[in-house]
């Protein structure tokens, strides 16, 4: 017996639209929490009891197809299949890549989401019972395309039907069209730090937002919501609003603020189970309909308490103060490792002891070379700028000694691998562990290893290898060219001491010492935690009449859980299929399931790339997969240490600036480790 699934949310609510149509689209949050006062009144505890009356939204465009808006794109075409979401950028090899295997950035997960979204999915059958296996071992469950097939292999268990799925997630370079289609209109451009002119070093380039902002005006059909969803200074809003009114006077366009809360390593998983959805409008009958609208999108996977709603200009410095306040107890607690390396005190220990607090919390409070990525520098500085132009030195000057104190922690690891090698580098080799500035990403964008190298360079050293398990070693050489200086890499041979290599351990050959400067799994000496592909799955079985824990200590999520009366129907989401997908993936002993990554037999092929394609062509050259949508990040287990040690040079130093190997284990193989918030020799 077969239950046939259709590919809209079965929870969705009827809702009465301005046309007097019916519209399924989930309703919005019922209580969210609304912050506006009007003349020092609340204007309401709900945005939602004034607005039965809100359009359905059917066509999203997001402008800008970076580390935002490409994943945030795809998540709500994911869980939104009866939405059209178009992504559109001016860089048409960004999109070409958008459009292939070989995606511009890589995310644990991504892959996944653009297969269903992107390239729609053929309709497929699935067994909803877990498998009875004996424990540790999963056996696979072999994909099908018919009730039929399916029944014989299940053995007469319950067989359901996953309906097909065309394609709602589009990338394009044509961005007037696409903004003229859209009821939402979503503004993820790069919003960096500038470099010159007033407020250098501390104010938030515009540029890209400004120019953006005004083909939106000239080009969004009336009536459209435009929605902040770039890290912008607070009072942005009304700029947007103004520029609106220039270049379209009379018509009307409501501005939202909606930033996006993402860690890079972790984006996917941040969109899919977000802790919660910031949502900022105007006060008024029309910002309420717009919110409310814009909220029904995120409710079709997003809790609706989950979804707080504020006056506009709050979301907006909501962002720059939460980015603020965590590199804030990033620079806390390196502030205190410099102190436990003065006082013999372990910073691990001190870590914990104040993380137990329930005041305090444990997170963000590992001790480090300090944060980097494109939010927390650029933003603290953003926060200390507006300060400044407040009138509020004093605030100011707060929040910039955090990132002195991030350089602080930085600039103090390169002095302490200077200083434990007899204050000289030249004639040594050195090895950096980590280009990217966290691990599960390739993100590089103000790694602390790139200021780290440059430091070295400057001591002359024989060579400075290179080795990140997440970046192509072709796209750090052209980084390092563009950060440092083209002079300081060494090719075919000549050149500076800079090399990048692709094999770990050719990189750490002959080294005199080690830094690990990104936390990999690879790097550690405890036991490898499961890969962030099954981050959306639990590690231990909960009790229940599903299947135990497998290998890796997966948990079969099924049976998927049923609703109805007597015509029961399966109540799948998304994260359901995701979670089924992961669990067969990872469970599976089928090298074929494996290879083809497709174990519910669910997706269609990905696109074909032309015989011209440059990213195929890389591949080819240098023998390096890139990171698209058929490849991923997969940690291959730890590091053999004792390879390692076996083929460095005496004395074995080993610089730990992220604390993630076990330092009695390692100076066991012969190590002389020096550690962040350690005290050392």
């Amino acid at each position: 017996m077969s239950t046939f699934l259709s590919p809209y949310p079965v929870d969705s609510e009827e809702v009465s639209t301005l046309d007097g149509s019916i519209s399924t689209t989930p309703t919005t949050p019922e209580g969210s929490l609304y912050l506006e006062r009007s003349n020092g009144k609340p204007m309401s505890t709900t945005v939602f009891d004034t607005m039965t009356r809100t359009p359905p939204v059917r066509n999203i465009c997001c402008v800008g197809a970076g580390y935002v808006g490409g994943p945030t794109a795809a998540v709500i075409a994911l869980q939104n299949p009866h939405i059209r979401v178009t992504v559109v950028d001016k860089d048409p090899n960004r999109v070409r890549r958008w459009n292939s295997q070989h995606p511009p950035i890589y995310e644990p997960g991504l892959n996944d989401i653009l297969r269903v979204a992107r390239d729609g999915t053929r309709e497929c059958t699935f067994q909803n019972e877990p498998n009875t296996k004996s424990s540790g071992s999963i056996a696979s469950d072999s994909p099908s395309t018919s009730s039929s097939e399916c029944t014989s292999q299940c053995d007469g268990r319950k067989g359901v039907t996953l309906a097909a799925r065309q394609p709602n997630l589009i990338f394009s370079t044509d961005v007037a069209k696409c903004i003229s289609e859209a009821d939402i209109v979503m503004i993820a451009v790069n919003t960096p730090t500038k470099y010159r002119g007033n407020g250098a070093g501390s104010a938030t380039d515009m540029t890209a937002f400004e120019a953006v902002t005004s083909v939106v005006a000239q080009h969004a059909r009336p009536g459209a919501t435009i929605v902040e969803k770039s890290t912008v200074p607070c009072r942005t809003a009304q700029f947007v609003q103004d520029t609106l009114a220039l270049h379209r006077p009379g018509v009307h366009f409501e501005v939202l603020s909606n930033p996006e809360f993402l860690a890079a390593g972790t984006a996917i998983k941040d969109l899919l189970t977000a802790d919660r959805i910031l949502i900022g409008c105007n006060p008024t009958p029309t910002g309420h309909r717009a919110c409310q609208a814009l909220a029904s999108v995120y409710s079709a996977w997003i809790p609706r308490s989950r979804i707080i709603t504020t006056n506009v200009f709050s979301s907006e410095l909501a962002k720059l103060v939460a980015n603020s306040m965590l590199a804030q107890r990033i620079s806390s607690i390196n502030s205190i490792a410099a102190v436990c390396e003065a006082t013999g005190a372990d910073v691990d220990e001190v870590a914990k002891a104040i993380g137990a607090d329930p005041r305090i919390g444990s997170k963000f409070l590992k001790a480090g070379i300090g944060f980097g990525g494109s939010c927390f520098k650029k933003d603290v500085l953003s926060l200390a700028y507006l300060a400044d132009s407040l009138r509020l030195p004093e605030v100011a000057e707060y929040w910039r000694g955090v990132i002195m104190m991030n350089e602080f922690a930085r600039d103090r690891f390169a002095a302490r691998v200077v200083r434990c090698l007899n204050n000289t580098l030249v004639g040594k080799k050195l090895t950096v562990l980590g280009y990217a500035f966290k691990k599960d990403t390739n993100d590089t964008r103000e790694s602390p290893a790139v200021e780290i190298i440059r430091t070295l360079v400057e001591e002359g050293p024989r060579e400075i290898a290179i080795f990140d398990p997440c970046c192509v070693p072709i796209q750090m050489e052209e980084e390092i060219s563009r950060f440092l200086s083209p002079d300081v890499l060494r090719v075919n041979g000549k050149g500076g001491p800079v090399v990048v290599y692709k094999d770990a351990y050719e990189a750490c050959n002959a080294s005199d010492a080690l830094l690990i400067t990104t936390e990999f799994d690879e790097f550690k000496t405890s036991p490898v935690s499961v890969t962030s592909d099954v981050a959306l799955l639990p590690t231990t079985p909960e009790p229940s009449e599903k299947g135990g824990a497998g290998k890796g200590g997966l948990v079969d999520p099924r049976p998927l859980p049923l609703k109805g009366g007597e015509q029961q129907q399966l109540a799948v989401s998304e994260n359901d299929l995701l979670a089924l997908h992961t669990y067969l993936l990872k469970g599976s002993g089928d090298p074929e399931v494996v290879s083809g990554k497709d174990p519910l037999g669910r997706l269609n092929p990905m696109p074909e790339c032309g015989e011209e394609c440059p990213d195929c062509h890389l591949q080819k050259m240098t023998g390096v997969a890139g990171y698209g949508a058929s490849q991923g990040h997969v940690s291959k287990g730890r590091f053999d240490w004792r390879r390692i040690h076996y083929h460095m040079r005496k004395p074995h130093w080993l610089f730990d600036g992220r604390r993630v190997v076990d330092i009695g284990t390692m100076e066991k193989l012969g190590f002389r480790v020096e550690s962040v918030g350690r005290q050392g020799r």
